[in-house]
């Protein structure tokens, strides 16, 4: 137990130091557009900004989660700066005044390049506009992500078999085109926009905990546990048809760890003591079946999985960080120790492979050797911030409730002002 207890301590301050002389100095260098505003749409694995880029929606809805975030964490100036900063461009140019909602793309100038409307990016604006509204209590953040809520259950829920549709276009008419990228296949109802509309919901719940909210996180979970998750095979059915069908064989280990600890939180939101229970018992077989099929000796998650076939042996940055965060949840319902250990060799494998110790930040991407993509972007629509911000302020979280659990006392307060690092959750 002392081993563990010390590889936990390692985790917590590496990760911590990680975050603080890594990860956050290089999004406060690199990802700012002081010439056409808000932040670069592309930058490159060395550092060098593709000025006529487009931007997304999703990386300026994260980047505006992460630093009303960091702000809460750490309470500096620069945090508050590029939180304001993504929510002024986001609510100003992203924000569709005539027909409600988020836009897809814009291009360089801030000019709107693509206006479709996917659910997964009005979940995204959702847990962004709330996580500002947490750092500095701003009505109108709260306000606007309300709007949204609103909007997706008014124009975009399934009402015979529930869940949500993909993607619209500007006015709201249904998208004959619903993928999130050329590699999705283009059925009705994903997992991944269900997961981000859940993980959007649990978040606007902690601060407006009405009854009619509650009631779509209760059906959302239980989406989850009756429908995405394959209970045959412990895996998340990716893509599925309108009554939940699935319709693609495709395992994302990424996905299916961080489903564990997001659907859990969920439940624990809206202290639902039944679904809690539920949830908790499948859990470990999901886990084991990651264990057994989507880690390598070396610690690193494997990306994909098409029935007995691997057919992406790469490892993206992202599934990385919620491995970390996955092992350490379901340490939390079993209490065993095999997790603890797991979750700190995710954390050798990033630190090995992952972060880039010459250009700063994490690679997108390495192959099954641990060599990395060179060529792949630092920052682009889908590289952000999000996933390794959001796992090591779980990381330390978590690993304090651990260790005050092992030794009787909390030593995380003792590393960061817990008023502002502690939020209820």
């Amino acid at each position: 137990m002392d081993k563990l207890r010390d590889c936990l301590r390692t985790l917590k301050t590496e990760t911590r130091d990680e975050f603080l002389n890594n990860i956050r100095p290089y999004w406060l260098s690199h990802s700012v557009d002081e010439i056409n505003g808000g932040f670069f749409g592309v930058v490159n694995n060395r550092n060098e900004p593709d000025q006529k880029a487009d931007k997304s929606a999703i990386l300026n809805a994260r980047i505006m989660w992460t630093f009303s975030l960091t702000y809460q964490w750490l309470g500096d100036t620069e945090s508050r700066q590029m939180a304001e900063r993504a929510y002024n461009y986001f609510t100003t140019r992203f924000l569709d005044k005539k027909y409600g909602g988020i836009y897809w793309m814009l291009d360089h100038k801030g000019e709107v390049k693509d206006p479709k409307k996917h659910v997964y990016v009005q979940a995204f604006a959702i847990y962004g506009l709330v996580e500002y509204y947490a750092a500095f209590k701003d009505p109108e953040a709260l306000d606007k992500a309300k709007e949204l809520y609103h909007l997706i259950e008014n124009k975009c829920s399934d009402k015979e078999f529930g869940g949500y549709f993909e993607a619209y276009s500007r006015e709201w008419d249904p998208s004959d085109d619903v993928r999130l990228s050329s590699k999705d296949k283009n059925a009705p109802k994903s997992m991944n926009t269900h997961l981000h509309v859940l993980e959007a919901y649990t978040n606007l719940y902690r601060y407006e905990p009405r009854p009619e909210l509650k009631e779509r996180l209760e059906a959302l979970i239980d989406i989850f546990l009756n429908h995405i998750i394959n209970k045959k095979e412990a895996s998340l059915n990716c893509f599925l048809d309108v009554n939940w069908e699935s319709v693609a064989e495709l395992r994302s280990y990424g996905h299916d760890i961080e489903t564990t600890w997001l659907l859990l939180e969920a439940a624990e939101v809206i202290e639902d003591s039944d679904r809690i229970r539920r949830v908790e018992q499948i859990i470990p077989s999901v886990i084991e079946q990651i264990i057994k099929h989507g880690l390598d000796e070396d610690g690193g998650l494997i990306n994909e999985r098409k029935g007995t076939h691997i057919i992406d042996h790469n490892k993206d940055w992202w599934p990385q960080a919620e491995a970390m965060v996955g092992f350490l949840n379901v340490y939390s319902v079993t209490e065993d120790p095999k997790y603890l250990r797991a979750a700190c060799d995710s954390w050798e494998f990033i630190k090995t492979y992952i972060i880039d110790h010459k250009y700063g930040e994490w690679f997108e991407k390495v192959n099954r050797d641990g060599i990395p993509y060179n060529e792949l972007d630092k920052i682009r629509a889908w590289k952000a911030p999000y996933h390794n911000t959001r796992a090591i302020y779980e990381v330390n979280r978590r690993v304090d409730e651990i260790l005050e659990m092992m030794v009787g006392q909390s030593e995380f307060a003792a590393d960061y002002d817990a008023k502002q690092m502690i939020r209820n959750k």
